[in-house]
């Protein structure tokens, strides 16, 4: 069962997000929200590197946004997204240095049956299949920022 799985310590994240990225691949990722234990198995991730990528957030800089992102490692970078859907990075490197990984996939492990409520009853493998339909699946919001 996913939800005996240790937790990673934050050392984990304290590289890179090209070093950590690969790593998370085959992790669990558990949330337990309003009561229900939810996790998957991370199938697909996305690697940001603050000011050096274009694409990140934290591209330009320190914001209100994307705080979170400056770290420390380990935290959860959840932001809102095209006005429908919430996304989850997992904050790397060390503190001060914005980098990221986008956890964009995963394979449902445990509280499949509360997936399927959240994601208005999908089938399996389109429950957590993006990144925004995974923290729709496991119920993570706004609320899991910095965390």
């Amino acid at each position: 069962m996913a939800s005996r799985s240790r937790i990673l310590p934050r050392s984990f994240y304290d590289r890179t997000a090209l070093e950590v990225a690969p790593d998370l691949l085959g992790k669990i990722l558990c949330h337990m929200g309003k009561g229900v234990l939810t996790s998957g198995r991370i199938v697909e991730v996305e690697a940001y590197l603050g000011a050096q990528d274009a694409a990140s957030h934290a591209f330009r800089g320190p914001t209100d946004r994307n705080r979170a992102m400056f770290g420390p490692p380990g935290r959860a970078y959840v932001y809102f997204t095209y006005g429908n859907h919430f996304c989850m990075n997992v904050v790397t490197d060390r503190e001060g240095v914005a980098s990221a990984v986008l956890i964009r996939a995963l394979e449902p492990l445990e509280g499949i049956e509360a997936m399927k409520l959240r994601r208005k009853d999908r089938s399996l493998t389109e429950l957590a299949s993006g990144p925004g339909k995974l923290t729709e699946a496991l119920g993570i919001d706004r609320a899991a920022y910095g965390h």
